[in-house]
C-alpha cells in the first residue's frame, strides 16, 4: 500500500523538508518534491521524486503545482523561513516573507487541495509548525506570530474537515539543527544557549512519519514541550520570567 501512496512535501529543498523527501523515497512513496533550488530538486528526481520548482508564496506557482500533482493523499507542509530579531529591528521584506511562506502559502494551497479531499472523502494534511506558535520567545515575534497563526487555524480546519475523514496534524518541533537556524538568527545566540537541546533533523522526520502512519491531532517534539507549553497556560509570567534570559543575550 505504501508504494502507491501520493505524498507533496513542500520546502523539500532543504533541512527537514530535504530530509523527509529522501526518507520517503527509501520507503517506497510515489513523492512529489517542491521547492526552490532547481539544483536540489533534480537531486531528488534522480532518487525517484516527481520534482518541481515552486515558489509558494506566490498565487500562480500554487495553481501551477496543483495543475501538476493532480490531488495527492497526503500534503506535508515543511516550507518555512525565519529571521530572529528584535520587533523593531526586524525589516518589512523579513516580516512579508515570513508571513506570505509561513502563513499565506499553507493556507492559499490548503484551499486548492480540500475540494478534491472533501469529495474522496480522505486526506491528510500534516503542517511544521513548532513550539515558538505555543510559546514565543525573544526575538523571535514575527516568527512566532506566523506559527500562532498556523496553530490557530489548523485547529478550525480540523473540525472543519472532520466529517470528511480528512487528518489533520501539526508537529511542533522545538530549535532543530539545521542551516535555518543560522540564517535565522546571525549573531548565533539561539545555537548556542541551546545547546544539546538542539533536536535533530532525523528526530523529526521519525515524528512526521510516524504521525503520517497513525494520524493525531498534534506532535510535540521533544515530548517534554507540551508540559512547557501546558505550563505556559496556567502561568505565563512564570515561563515567560525563566526562558527570557536564553535569549536575550547580545
Amino acid at each position: 500500500m505504501n508504494k502507491r501512496k501520493s505524498i507533496l512535501v513542500t520546502g523539500a529543498t532543504s533541512g527537514v523538508g530535504y530530509a523527509l523527501t529522501k526518507r520517503l523515497l527509501v520507503e517506497g512513496y510515489e513523492v512529489w518534491a517542491t521547492g526552490r533550488a532547481p539544483v536540489i530538486l533534480e537531486k531528488l528526481q534522480k532518487e525517484g521524486a516527481h520534482a518541481i520548482p515552486a515558489d509558494l508564496s506566490k498565487k500562480e506557482d500554487v495553481e501551477q503545482l496543483m495543475a501538476t500533482i493532480g490531488s495527492p493523499d497526503t500534503v506535508i507542509f515543511s516550507a518555512g523561513v525565519g529571521t530572529f530579531d528584535h520587533a523593531h529591528e526586524t525589516s518589512d521584506e523579513a516580516i512579508e516573507s515570513m508571513m506570505a511562506v509561513n502563513v499565506i502559502a499553507p493556507m492559499r494551497l490548503t484551499k486548492f487541495l480540500l475540494p478534491d479531499m472533501m469529495e474522496r472523502r480522505s486526506g491528510h494534511l500534516i503542517y511544521l509548525g513548532s513550539q515558538a506558535g505555543k510559546v514565543a520567545t525573544p526575538k523571535a515575534s514575527v516568527y512566532a506570530a506566523s506559527k500562532h497563526a498556523i496553530i490557530g487555524y489548523t485547529n478550525a480546519l480540523r473540525m472543519e474537515v472532520a466529517p470528511y475523514g480528512i487528518h489533520v496534524t501539526t508537529i511542533n518541533p522545538g530549535p532543530i539543527d539545521t542551516p535555518f537556524l543560522d540564517i535565522a538568527d546571525e549573531t548565533g545566540t539561539y545555537r548556542t544557549s541551546l545547546g544539546t537541546y538542539l533536536l535533530t533533523v532525523e528526530t523529526v522526520v521519525d515524528g512526521v512519519i510516524k504521525a503520517m502512519k497513525k494520524p493525531v491531532r498534534d506532535v510535540n517534539l521533544p515530548w517534554y514541550m507540551g508540559i512547557t507549553s501546558k505550563l505556559h497556560a496556567v502561568a505565563p509570567s512564570v515561563v515567560e520570567r525563566l526562558g527570557r534570559k536564553y535569549f536575550m543575550k547580545k
